[in-house]
């Protein structure tokens, strides 16, 4: 019979390929042809090599090796060590140098039985300590009164306080001078109205002058992250806390506070850290009788030109900011910020 199409059917021809029996040559005894550009050849490609593509490379095979991850970590690792570590190397070896040569911990003892590195490390906790503390106090009622408390410009309130993180510390050192300085305005509107010779504020060059510039210039550094951690609060909480009868100080401590605790943290230890180590806040006050372990640093090193003595404070000094930095990585896991 003839087909549908009108044309005559042409017997097909089972091979042993077709058959499943294994590939052998063509029949006739030729080889297949050479691929040609343009044309899609994947039918030349043998089966096996097309079922083992994007396969794992086998034991034996020439295969591109990847880059080891720890020659990427060479770089970074290698400016590191060039600009910090090293520096901070000659530091710990100049500590173990005293004048007369050789390597001994006489500057250790010298310094460490000296009166004045005791006072300016006394001097140096009780301030960050209490600059630590007004910071988290201000800070939080402040952060409050500013998510919470609906105000005109209060968006503007809260991007201010990210320009004000970019001041330099010797900055708001100086408006406190314009403002409480010994010929300041506030001493100037007090002669003006009392006829006195000299005004009553001359705090500044105190260490409570000190206390209230670094309060003053870290106050932010605690009211970003607990606006940030404000900003993540679910107001529902507050809304049913409200409806049950709360009164606004129970829902600041048991709703509020909970939720603030690992901002807090941060911030606080952030502010601990960096009131150890602060130097212009305390030149700039003009406080003589103020003596910090930075200001120690800067004394010896500078007035006295006694290096191996500024190198051991400067080592104890880099020992608590270290050693403060763990702890507060400590207490984050816990409360987990």
């Amino acid at each position: 019979m003839r087909p549908a199409s009108g044309r005559a059917a042409v017997p097909t021809r089972t091979t042993r390929a077709d058959s499943g029996e294994g590939a052998g040559p063509p029949v006739g005894g030729t080889s297949p042809s050479p691929p040609v550009a343009g044309i899609d050849n994947r039918s030349t490609i043998p089966h096996t090599a097309r079922r083992n593509a994007g396969r794992p490379a086998v034991p034996g095979r020439t295969t591109v090796r990847a880059v080891p991850r720890w020659v990427w970590a060479l770089p970074p690792i290698a400016v590191l060590a060039f600009v910090f570590l090293y520096p901070l190397a000659l530091v710990v070896q100049q500590s173990f140098s005293p004048d007369e040569g050789g390597t001994s911990f006489e500057p250790y003892a010298e310094v460490f039985a000296s009166e004045a590195f005791r006072e300016a490390l006394g001097t140096t906790v009780w301030l960050a300590v209490g600059a630590t503390v007004g910071c988290l106090v201000l800070g939080f009622v402040l952060a409050l009164v500013i998510a919470f408390v609906p105000f005109p410009g209060g968006k503007a309130v809260a991007k201010f306080i990210d320009v004000f993180l970019s001041f330099p510390s010797f900055l708001i050192t100086l408006a406190l001078l314009f403002i409480y300085g010994t010929v300041g305005m506030a001493n100037g509107v007090w002669t003006d109205v009392t006829g006195a010779a000299e005004g009553p504020f001359h705090f500044l060059t105190t260490p409570w002058g000190v206390l209230l510039a670094e309060i003053t210039y870290f106050t932010p550094f605690v009211m970003r992250p607990l606006l940030a951690a404000f900003s993540q609060l679910d107001t529902a909480q507050l809304e049913v806390a409200s409806s049950l009868g709360a009164r606004p100080a129970r829902i600041v401590r048991r709703v509020i506070l909970p939720e603030a605790l690992p901002a807090l943290a941060a911030g606080g230890s952030l502010v601990l850290v960096m009131c150890l180590n602060e130097f212009g806040i305390v030149l700039f006050t003009g406080a003589k009788g103020v003596t910090t372990l930075p200001m120690l640093v800067y004394g010896k090193a500078i007035l006295e030109s006694d290096y191996p003595a500024a190198c051991v404070v400067a080592v104890v000094n880099i020992a608590i900011s270290v050693g403060l930095y763990s702890l507060y990585r400590v207490v984050s896991r816990r409360v987990g910020a």
